[in-house]
């Protein structure tokens, strides 16, 4: 009875430490503050716009914010050089750059995932051939590649999304391959095979759930990653095809416009940088309350 209560209590202390440091860790608390934020605005876009991201009025071009001179409450945040809605269009331009930064980070995720896996747990020529692989990914610049390939197969964005998660999984399979190689040999595993378990049933039921804290550390950063180089890509006229409201397509589309009609540019850079900030904040905050040293 006295041994239940103590591990009861045990298990009591060990949650509120957890919470604890989730709770006092500053970076994680505003990161996680704004990244909320802005899923709620994508995912109640419809409902927040004002207007029709994508409905043209040249009469209306151009309008300035409501806090300039000539501004109005019609338009709170102007309009663009085709008299669209600029708010609108940021609220909806939030969506495109949360789906494809998470759907890159799931699509380079499994890749990644099951390479580092292969490599760490079976080692030997299996991990020399995937560390090749690997290496000679590393050697290729990711946006120079990534312009390439849009150029030859145009610019959509379904393209962009297989691109992008073509390219970005080398981070995963370091981080999995070094992860797995630690967890391998330890008790819990070795008793597994004793039991009889598979090679599957092990990676599945030992291997993974144990290096899921660096997974996601690593997700965070590479759908940052992702909404960076996608905000590139149609900066430079090859990334998500216009009339969709992607913030870099905003950037690239306003830049013409910087020494006029400044807003046309700031407000979606300033979105852009607080989204990706927002996230590495997030991923920051998850890898210092999952550090092994936290948990003392």
């Amino acid at each position: 009875m006295q041994q239940a209560l103590s591990s009861e209590a045990s298990a009591l202390a060990v949650r509120r430490a957890v919470r604890r440091r989730w709770l006092t860790h500053t970076g994680l608390i505003i990161g996680s503050t704004i990244l909320v934020l802005i899923v709620a605005i994508a995912l109640l876009a419809p409902l927040l716009a004002p207007h029709d991201p994508y409905e043209q009025d040249l009469l209306a071009r151009t309008i300035p914010p409501f806090w300039m001179e000539g501004g109005s409450w019609e338009h709170p945040l102007g309009t663009d050089h085709l008299g669209r809605d600029y708010l609108s269009r940021l609220l909806y331009g939030a969506r495109i750059s949360l789906v494809i930064g998470i759907v890159t980070a799931l699509v380079s995720g499994v890749i990644g995932t099951a390479l580092g896996v292969t490599a760490g747990y079976f080692g030997g020529r299996v991990d020399t051939v995937i560390t090749f692989i690997i290496t000679a990914r590393l050697a290729m610049p990711v946006i120079l590649v990534a312009l390439a390939v849009v150029a030859l197969f145009g610019s959509s964005f379904t393209v962009v999304i297989t691109v992008l998660g073509l390219l970005l999984w080398d981070r995963y399979a370091l981080v999995v391959r070094s992860a797995t190689q630690q967890i391998r040999d330890l008790d819990f595993v070795m008793a597994a095979r004793v039991q009889g378990a598979s090679r599957w049933q092990i990676i599945r039921d030992e291997i993974l759930p144990n290096i899921a804290a660096p997974l996601t550390v690593v997700a965070t950063l590479e759908i940052a990653q992702a909404i960076v180089l996608e905000a590139a890509l149609s900066f430079l006229g090859l990334g998500v095809p216009p009339p969709l409201p992607s913030w870099g397509l905003m950037l690239a589309e306003g830049k013409a416009y910087i020494l006029f009609d400044p807003w046309l540019i700031t407000i979606p850079g300033a979105l852009l940088f607080s989204l990706v900030l927002a996230i590495n904040l997030v991923g920051d905050g998850l890898r210092d309350v999952s550090a092994p040293e936290a948990r003392n």
